[in-house]
């Protein structure tokens, strides 16, 4: 989906709106929300949500309440009040479904963590805060300068202009505490505006600049996902996944937040396995387990004197064979335990028509039987002079 301004310029390259993840149009906008409670009318009697949720730049989102007379809905740019001026935002979310996102979040009804929206904006105001969203991109790399100039070990990664154009957020990222005081007073000589340091995590700077993940979707922290969880290795050992760092971590240089995706189906599944410290006790020798297969529900055993030859066995047959030596009952081998696999005949080709060949549509070859009673000719001529 893209809106009018992300069209094809006359030459055919693409223009692209240069919003920078804050659309007017609501069409090209990251962690887009689908309100599915729009179109349903309140109950008789019941007063309508007096709260909306405004997006301003990427992923940044507060509840703001609107005065009466005005109606704000989705898509809207709207006026919000803050301390020394204004902002500008963009209404993404109005009606029943806001306070069930309140709930979420745990915001309160009187919280002071409600702004209010003064009015909608006017074309003025859009103009001006469009020209500002144009603006931050060279107002980064002039950051980025004063930074390097002052050798400080931090990396700012975005910028965001107040609607207003009197305050910017500063976004950056450091490994350990930095002392910016100098800094600050050189932008704010520099930029003549109030500078605001911020701040955030590696996670949230990739959600941020967004991207392509190793699956070939875009980033999850870009697109859907609002909050962070921890990962650990853990997660991975679950899993039975290569502890492997290039494979396991993002773009954010973390481990990926997808591995928490299924973990409690894993540790729900990895309950009916035994244990890996458990060994089992036959007369054969003690077997030593080797690894499991949660999809197939099986588990890999040998011998404590024979590494080699791994045995196949099922939970089921596991866990008998540990309540047998928890009672003290002999087990002669593991040999006994391993069900034979059926072998199956692998087929050369199969298809949803049947056992037919590929090529049974080709247009057979027309021969030629002219060409073939010269040949024949020519042979026959040749064996009566050889004659």
């Amino acid at each position: 989906m893209s809106c009018s301004s992300c069209s094809n310029s006359s030459k055919g390259t693409p223009r692209g709106c240069k919003s920078n993840g804050t659309c007017g149009s609501d069409s090209c906008n990251k962690l887009t929300v689908f309100d599915w409670l729009e179109n349903m009318e309140s109950a008789s009697g019941e007063a309508t949500c007096p709260y909306v949720e405004v997006r301003f730049k990427n992923s940044r989102k507060e509840f703001f309440r609107f005065p009466e007379g005005l109606q704000a809905r989705a898509g809207n740019l709207v006026i919000t009040e803050v301390s020394h001026g204004y902002d500008l935002g963009m209404v993404t979310l109005s009606g029943p479904l806001v306070t069930m996102q309140m709930k979420r979040k745990k915001i309160a009804d009187n919280s002071e963590a409600i702004g209010n929206i003064l009015r909608i904006a006017k074309q003025a105001e859009i103009d001006k805060w469009q020209d500002l969203r144009e603006r931050e991109a060279s107002v980064q790399k002039r950051a980025r300068e004063m930074a390097i100039a002052l050798k400080l070990q931090m990396k700012i990664s975005d910028v965001e202009f107040q609607g207003d154009g009197k305050k910017a957020i500063f976004y950056y990222t450091a490994d350990q505490r930095v002392d910016f005081r100098q800094l600050i007073k050189d932008m704010a000589q520099a930029f003549s505006i109030r500078i605001e340091m911020k701040q955030i995590g590696f996670r949230e700077e990739a959600s941020r600049l967004g991207g392509i993940g190793s699956c070939g979707r875009e980033l999850c922290c870009s697109t859907w996902l609002t909050d962070f969880r921890s990962v650990s290795s853990g997660a991975a050992r679950y899993q039975q996944l290569s502890l492997n760092p290039q494979k396991l971590s993002g773009q954010c240089g973390r481990l990926k937040c997808c591995l928490n995706y299924e973990l409690e189906a894993y540790r729900s599944a990895i309950k009916a396995f035994p244990k890996p410290e458990v060994k089992l006790h036959t007369e054969k020798g003690i077997g030593v387990f080797q690894k499991m297969d949660i999809f197939k529900g099986v588990v890999w055993y040998s011998y404590k004197n024979d590494w080699i030859t791994w045995h196949k066995l099922t939970t089921k047959a596991v866990n008998t064979i540990i309540q047998k030596n928890k009672a003290k009952e002999v087990v002669a081998s593991l040999e006994e335990y391993v069900e034979e696999e059926l072998k199956v005949a692998p087929k050369l080709f199969d298809s949803g028509v049947g056992e037919d060949s590929i090529s049974r549509f080709d247009q057979p070859k027309q021969r030629n039987k002219k060409k073939r009673r010269n040949n024949k000719r020519k042979f026959q001529n040749g064996t009566k002079k050889a004659t």
